[in-house]
């Protein structure tokens, strides 16, 4: 063999002995696990730097956090806010009535 010829060869073993360890490393890094790890790594700190900003943002304009944190959880209790305000002002119960429409619903003939 010539010398030219065998160095290519030598070339060759070794681009194929690279090839091959990058595919392990691509194998190694592309296995859920490894996914899995990086993409909850990232979540974490994302959250953290979310969190971050939401407590500057409420020490700087206290008053607009508690006006937002208000109208949510009016929104989230509008259901039992409503209840109650009309048995104030009906002086029955909201609840007595509903069952009392359902009943009705119930005995019409169809």
């Amino acid at each position: 063999m010539s010398a030219g010829l065998t160095q290519a060869k030598r070339e060759a073993l070794l681009a194929r002995r690279r090839l091959d360890e990058t595919l392990g490393a691509t194998r190694a890094r592309m296995a859920p696990a490894n996914l899995a790890g990086e993409a909850w790594d990232g979540v974490k700190d994302k959250s953290t730097d979310l969190a971050d900003s939401a407590l500057e943002a409420v020490k700087n304009r206290p008053a607009a956090a508690s006006l937002a944190l208000g109208a949510l959880v009016l929104f989230l209790a509008r259901t039992p806010i409503k209840r109650a305000v009309g048995s104030l002002f009906s002086g029955e119960d909201q609840e007595g009535i509903e069952d009392d429409e359902a009943a009705l619903n119930e005995a019409e003939p169809a």
